[in-house]
């Protein structure tokens, strides 16, 4: 028999599906992915097919395994985009429709009800979150509502909720497992994180059944096996955590007070707080940032709605570019002083604004004003946008008498731009380490299963493997830093629908 000597990764990503494999010492050793198609019915909603979530997932399963076989495969760990709400049969294993995806704004006036009838302080108590369209919650709701035959059926067990972990971890159990995670349990807004229990309250308000929600477990640990007849083996799902908190761990994040951020088509900041659940003052979001044993790890979160993404907006609807490598230069080429802005609220502003009605706007235009500058003012969002959160996350540590963060560890496509990290580095005031694995995400996924399969030793030794491989210290004059973010903040002003 061959020995077990490698983890196979699934990361499926709101554009895009991965597949990994990992040897023994963590290090990525093939990787296949398949581009996932957007769907906008409507301006605002944005949605997937599930059914090509779930294709695309064993082809490039199926893909990487050829380099290895299913021989030397330990288990099989899961990361996801969260929030993503899937609705399905639960005989059939056919989604009821398309996946609705975190990004979708269509449920804001549920949102708006929920504030109204007085919930938001019990919504940020018991579940660290607040009302907003981008959890899970009324996705769902607004899906049972649309269709009332659904709720019905849901309530007589015949409807399976999930969000991405959840349908792919049943359909390659064939229908055995019905199971989520807690971190992404946490961020449906349904979950109560300190409890560890979904809200009775929360889903009465919303008409929720409960026979519909999936089973929550920890983030390592037996999750069904996966059928033979999709990667050519029986293989163990012992590792399952969402896109943002897979990143934390693949980053080492283990200790309270460290912090990462993920920039991909958005960006995400984790803060490790501990054995601490914290109720933020500051509009983030209290989260789970790993469960083991039945013992919750917590965190704060700071999301950001557009980062990469507002890199492909420049790209594909503005053409000022024909690769998103040639932002670099452009940025480099731009004039520092062109007080240009730009506010990427395509689909309202995230943390700590969590204001679904902003909309996008580019400021500070004069006739002097290029392309060039256009992007540069694309790529400095991403960097104000960090700092809107790390300045709300810095609030709430020292409230909760934790120390701030020594350095911020990034991960995501867009750590490639040299300019950019300078640049985040200068704007945040503290040091930039880039992961020298820059597949984080799926990295944290194999360390949650490679832990459960015994292929990696310990947290310890996982921590004593992380390596940077690029570092970037704060340059920029106090005085210009202060400027900066001043324009910063009064140009997302003027975009404020509230």
């Amino acid at each position: 028999m061959a020995e077990k000597t490698t983890i196979l990764a699934i990361d499926q990503g709101t554009t895009s599906t991965r597949a990994m494999l990992f040897d023994a010492d963590g290090r990525p050793q093939a990787s296949a992915s398949q581009e996932l198609e957007q769907i906008y019915p409507r301006p605002g909603w944005v949605e997937h097919d599930a059914e090509a979530i779930w294709q695309a997932t064993l082809a490039v399963g199926r893909k990487v395994l050829e380099s290895v076989g299913t021989e030397a495969v330990a288990a099989v760990g899961i990361t996801n985009q969260r929030e993503t709400t899937v609705v399905w049969e639960r005989e059939t294993a056919r989604p009821v429709g398309n996946a609705i995806v975190w990004q979708d704004r269509r449920t804001a006036e549920i949102c708006d009800g929920l504030r109204a009838d007085g919930l938001e302080t019990h919504i940020a108590e018991a579940t660290g979150l607040v009302p907003d369209p981008y959890f899970s919650a009324t996705k769902l709701a607004w899906i049972l509502s649309e269709r009332p035959e659904l709720g019905d059926r849901a309530a007589a067990g015949e409807l399976c909720f999930g969000t991405v972990d959840s349908w792919l971890i049943f359909r390659l159990t064939g229908g055995a497992v019905h199971a989520t995670d807690a971190t992404n349990a946490s961020r449906t807004m349904l979950y109560d994180i300190g409890k560890g229990a979904w809200d009775d309250r929360l889903l009465e308000r919303l008409a929720i059944p409960a026979a519909m929600l999936p089973e929550v477990r920890d983030c390592q640990g037996a999750f069904g096996v996966c059928e033979a007849d999709h990667f050519g083996a029986e293989l163990p799902i012992l590792g399952v955590a969402g896109d943002q908190q897979a990143a934390s761990f693949g980053q080492a994040c283990f200790a309270p007070g460290m912090i990462k951020a993920t920039y991909g088509t958005g960006c995400f900041a984790l803060v490790n707080t501990g054995a601490q659940k914290v109720t933020s003052g500051n509009r983030m979001l209290g989260t789970i940032g790993y469960q083991l044993e039945g013992r919750r790890t917590y965190a704060l979160e700071g999301s950001i709605f557009m980062a990469g993404a507002t890199i492909q907006w420049l790209r594909d609807a503005l053409g000022l570019f024909a690769d998103a490598a040639e932002s670099e230069a452009m940025a480099a080429e731009a004039d520092p002083e062109s007080g240009v802005y730009l506010v990427p609220a395509f689909q309202g502003l995230g943390a700590p604004y969590w204001d679904a009605g902003a909309r996008g706007a580019i400021l500070g235009l004069s006739r002097a004003a290029s392309r060039n500058e256009v992007v540069r003012a694309g790529l400095e969002s991403v960097a104000f946008q960090t700092r809107d959160l790390l300045e709300a996350m810095g609030r709430d540590m020292t409230a909760a008498g934790l120390e701030p963060p020594a350095a911020l560890r990034v991960d995501g496509g867009m750590t490639a731009n040299r300019w950019l990290m300078q640049f985040l580095a200068d704007t945040v005031g503290l040091p930039v380490e880039v992961a020298e694995i820059a597949e984080t995400t799926a990295l944290g996924a194999a360390y949650h299963a490679g832990l459960a399969a015994g292929l990696y030793g310990s947290q310890d030794e996982l921590a004593q493997k992380w390596r940077c491989a690029a570092r970037f210290e704060p340059a920029m004059p106090e005085a210009e830093r202060a400027a900066r973010y001043d324009g910063w903040r009064a140009a997302v002003d003027r975009v404020r629908s509230r």
